[in-house]
């Protein structure tokens, strides 16, 4: 099972499928540290199998998991206070 260590734009394509926004452009607030930025800035790990996990660049924290199976996607939103589009 392979990690591969991307930056937060990797992460456009697996959360298309469950965003109708480009989730990129989005700004998040981090449950851990408090940073703010575009999700974009954010550092991407692609677990193959697995799924997505998005984490702020600033503590490591999980902000966004995302997995897939044959019944639709889980996404885990806990390490964020918010995400917006706005």
């Amino acid at each position: 099972m392979g990690e591969f260590r991307l930056d937060g734009n990797a992460a456009a394509g697996p959360l298309r499928e469950v965003f109708s926004f480009e989730v990129t452009t989005a700004q998040y607030s981090c449950v851990g540290c408090g940073r703010t930025d575009r999700l974009g800035a954010a550092m991407v790990y692609e677990v193959r199998q697995l799924g997505t996990i998005v984490r702020c660049p600033s503590c490591d924290n999980p902000l966004i998991r995302l997995a897939h199976n044959r019944e639709g996607y889980l996404v885990d939103l806990r390490g964020t206070r918010y995400l917006t589009t706005g």
